[in-house]
């Protein structure tokens, strides 16, 4: 009798998709190419909470697609996400997140912390390494106080006073470090981060329109949409209407079609 054994599958990752790719493209079949998305958004720890502040332009490679884009979601009444990278997937992310917090207070009866929400999104971009190209700032105040995270593609955290995400994060984090101060009173952190949402979309093409602000304390969540418009449409100054006979024609050639009909069918209209 034949034993019978069992393959034990190998550890690690596989890579044998790299090798498919490379093999189409020395075939000259060209990989897609990564699209460019723009967003600045910011977070910043205070006195009594945490700030929240993102701009609301979607783009959509070199084109527009969203002047009024909502990018600050909603995971639990004490915790909130503002999200960079690919619209569609910080949409369904902080969402299947939010919904995994509330059955987690249903289930222990406890309103969930922060800590717990940066663990659940950690977790779920680590497993799929970076495909899910959403870039996070997540804050919120619980039980042990405010807190802030960075939460990157491919799963890793930091717990900072202060962060910035998207393409416009090197403006904003030059204007917090010039201006953040720890303890900071609510006015003034509101205001730090709406200047650090301007420096964004005044030096950040893919960042513009509005400036949006979530003030999130012990007792209640402040979510002021829009706080600023930081870059407002100008207005249009002459006329661009011309007469008929302004342009002149050069010449006129007029083609007749030879048309034959074939069948010819008169039906009653239904009254």
């Amino acid at each position: 009798m034949a034993a019978m054994t069992a393959e034990l599958s190998e550890g690690g990752f596989v890579f044998d998709n790299c090798r498919r790719n490379a093999f189409l493209a020395q075939k000259g079949l060209p990989l897609p190419k990564a699209r460019k998305t723009g967003t600045t958004i910011v977070g910043i720890v205070f006195k009594d909470g945490v700030v929240l502040g993102a701009d609301t332009r979607a783009t959509e490679d070199t084109i527009v697609a969203d002047k009024n884009c909502s990018k600050i979601h909603y995971i639990a009444p004490n915790i909130y996400c503002c999200g960079a990278g690919t619209a569609a997937d910080t949409e369904m992310t902080t969402q299947m997140i939010s919904s995994q917090l509330e059955l987690h207070r249903l289930s222990t009866g406890r309103t969930a912390r922060v800590c717990v929400a940066n663990r659940m999104l950690k977790q779920m971009l680590f497993r799929y390494q970076g495909y899910i190209s959403a870039a996070l700032v997540l804050g919120g105040v619980d039980s042990t106080g405010p807190h802030l995270y960075s939460v990157y593609p491919h799963g890793s955290t930091d717990m900072l006073p202060y962060v910035t995400m998207g393409s416009g994060s090197l403006a904003a984090m030059a204007v917090f470090e010039d201006g953040f101060k720890p303890n900071m009173e609510r006015d003034a952190a509101v205001t730090l981060v709406r200047n650090a949402i301007a420096a964004g979309i005044f030096n950040d093409l893919g960042s513009g329109s509005n400036v949006d602000v979530c003030v999130i304390t012990k007792d209640k969540v402040d979510y002021i949409r829009p706080y600023d418009e930081a870059n407002k449409k100008g207005v249009r100054q002459g006329n661009y209407k011309y007469k008929k006979g302004t342009t002149a024609v050069l010449t006129t050639h007029i083609k007749k079609l030879d048309m034959e009909v074939t069948s010819e069918r008169v039906e009653a209209m239904e009254t």
